[in-house]
Parts: structure tokens; C-alpha cells; sequence
């Protein structure tokens, strides 16, 4: 059976796993040496394998000389099963929250370095604010972006925003945005303007796993509705996006919460 395996050897591809395995189980990265000695090689041996990950996305260098995994395997892993699962589970939840609310909502996740909607679900009126299942949204300026920020470690939050900026332009980000991440998670939402178009409201709240970290973000872009018979307000609607947020974050295996 060995003799069998050894037939179909791919080194190189080996070599890159070792890499990959390594690092998912080292916080603060790895140099090419730290990487060698760990697997019993020449350092030598590795520097056309670690220059191809970092290119492709998989590892990103830090501080100068250290390399450390990205979350492209955990976007990889998302991107699949795992989501089309989540959309499945929330979206009776969002309908109901649709009709509750008489307001839009949608369901994002952060997969490769962007923002990205895979579910929306319309105002059950004539009014609301739609975005494309698919569109790519972004990280810095809207309530889903802050939040998928900031239920994540602050190592998980410079990685998210090494990769975005990749791909855009990368902003000055001051101290004070830090702060506002901080303040989300401890509140449990994001609720602030919409930059993109006025009159809206961003209502985010998150949909977390069993480790506490966000793995999607459930937004409702609140629109004031006039002479709409029992229209909730916006503090009305914050209360019930929590909520379904938190029975999809159940559903995902997270603590229940206990009741005030």
C-alpha cells in the first residue's frame, strides 16, 4: 500500500501543504528558517513554495521576514456547503424578519478579501432598499463591514483588512474606527447611517459560531415608511434584526443568550 502511495507522490504539493498546516497552527507567523527547521529541511527548499502562497492569497508576510496564513482556506471553506447551508436555514428567518419589520434585509459574509451578499430578502410593500445576492460590498463603510469586523480577534480584523486592501484602494484608519469595532461587539450591533445613500439607516447585527467569531452579518437598511399602518420604528426593528440574528446564531451553534 505504501509502495502504491508513493507512486502517486506530488513533492511539490506535499511541500505546500506542510507549509499550510504548519502556519494554521502558529499565532504570530513563521520566517523561512523558523519554517525549515520546524519541517526538517533546507530554508532553501521553500522560497519558491512560500513566494507562490503569498502570491496567490494563502500567506501573507509580517513584520518584514515572518509569514503567516490569510484567511483565503477559511473564505475557501465558506464559500461552498457551509453557506449555502446558512442561507438555507436563514431564509425563512428572513422573510419573517421582512415581514415583521416591513423593511428589506440582507445576509453577508467576508469571503476572499470581500464583503459579499448570499442572501436578500425584499420589503414585503412597495418600498425598500435591495441589494443583488452577489454584489460586493464594502468592509470600511457600511454596518455589515463593522460588524464582521468586530466580533473577530484584532489579528482576524488586520488580516480581513490586509486582504480587502489588496484589492482596493487602502484607507488611512484612524484610531477611532478601532474604538467604534470595539464598541460595536460590546453592544451587540451596529446600527449608523448609510454612507452610499441617504435617508437609510444600517441596522447590523451578527450571526456568530460556536467560537464567538461573526460568521455572517444579517443587515436591515432601514427606510422611515410614511402613512404605513403599524410600520415598526427603528428602535423596533433593531430589536427584532438582534433577535433573529441571534436564533440564526443558534442554529449555528452558538450559547444561547439569557434573557435580561
Amino acid at each position: 500500500m505504501d509502495q502504491e502511495d508513493d507512486r502517486y507522490r506530488a513533492p511539490a504539493l506535499d511541500k505546500g501543504l506542510d507549509i499550510l498546516e504548519l502556519l494554521a497552527e502558529i499565532d504570530g507567523g513563521l520566517t523561512q528558517a523558523e519554517i525549515a527547521k520546524r519541517l526538517g529541511r533546507s530554508p532553501n527548499e521553500f522560497y519558491r513554495m512560500l513566494d507562490r502562497l503569498v502570491r496567490r492569497g494563502y500567506v501573507t508576510r509580517i513584520d518584514g521576514d515572518r509569514y503567516s496564513l490569510t484567511l483565503k482556506l477559511f473564505g475557501l471553506a465558506q464559500l461552498h456547503v457551509p453557506v449555502r447551508r446558512l442561507v438555507s436555514y436563514a431564509t425563512p428567518f428572513m422573510r419573517e424578519l421582512s415581514e415583521a419589520t416591513r423593511q428589506a434585509n440582507q445576509l453577508t459574509v467576508f469571503d476572499r478579501g470581500s464583503v459579499v451578499v448570499v442572501a436578500q430578502q425584499e420589503a414585503p410593500g412597495y418600498w425598500g432598499i435591495s441589494i443583488r445576492v452577489g454584489s460586493h460590498i464594502s468592509l470600511y463603510d457600511t454596518g455589515s463591514g463593522h460588524v464582521l469586523l468586530a466580533f473577530r480577534s484584532p489579528e482576524e480584523r488586520q488580516m480581513m483588512i490586509n486582504e480587502y486592501s489588496s484589492s482596493s484602494e487602502k484607507p488611512s484608519l484612524a484610531k477611532e474606527f478601532f474604538e467604534r469595532l470595539d464598541q460595536i461587539r460590546a453592544r451587540g450591533y451596529e446600527m449608523m447611517p448609510s454612507a452610499q445613500t441617504a435617508g437609510v439607516f444600517n441596522l447590523s447585527a451578527p450571526v456568530l459560531g460556536p467560537d464567538g467569531r461573526a460568521i455572517a452579518a444579517l443587515t436591515v437598511p432601514y427606510i422611515s415608511l410614511v402613512n404605513v399602518a403599524q410600520a415598526p420604528d427603528i428602535d423596533e426593528t433593531l430589536a427584532m434584526l438582534t433577535r433573529t440574528a441571534q436564533q440564526l446564531s443558534e442554529l449555528a451553534g452558538a450559547e444561547p443568550q439569557s434573557a435580561a
